[in-house]
């Protein structure tokens, strides 16, 4: 498998940006319904291509991380926060996570960030697992937070310091 090339969305990777998140969806990561049609855009106000990185294979998307801050407060400002992650069932286990996880890490030192944060469902231990082995540890947890299928589930916080070596 060749190594991803990470680099940062274009307007035009919306269709195949938008493609990507509705095919990867699951209980697994998402406190959301299952998108249904007609689908939303994937770039939005809030969502602006200049926050998404994109993790390519042969030219083709098979990934992206959303890179947004934390907050809107001035006080918060040093604070950058992951805010979704998906990787195409075919390019799983090459690495393409963990390439975006680190880009990410690089993007936000270079926009000034002190911290990166991100919230992961309690139930997704191979998430959970990945990010702790990029240096993430759990700063918090919200007990049952969210009701899923039936179970509820906890809410967990997880960041690391991007200034220590």
């Amino acid at each position: 498998m060749p190594t991803p090339r990470i680099r940062q969305a274009r307007l035009d990777d919306e269709e195949a940006l938008g493609h990507l998140d509705r095919a990867t969806w699951s209980p697994l990561h998402s406190v959301q319904p299952r998108p249904e049609p007609p689908y939303g855009p994937f770039f939005d106000e809030q969502h602006p291509p200049r926050e998404v990185l994109v993790a390519e294979l042969a030219g083709a998307v098979a990934g992206y991380l959303r890179l947004g801050t934390a907050t809107p407060l001035a006080c918060n400002a040093h604070v950058r926060m992951i805010r979704g992650l998906a990787v195409a069932q075919e390019a799983r286990g090459h690495g393409i996570a963990r390439a975006l996880l680190r880009a990410a890490g690089e993007e936000a030192r270079r926009q000034g960030a002190r911290r990166i944060t991100l919230r992961v469902l309690g139930h997704n231990a191979p998430a959970r697992r990945l990010y702790a082995s990029e240096g993430f540890v759990v700063e918090g947890v919200l007990p049952e937070e969210f009701l899923l299928d039936g179970a509820y589930v906890d809410d967990v916080f997880m960041g690391r310091s991007l200034t220590a070596p």
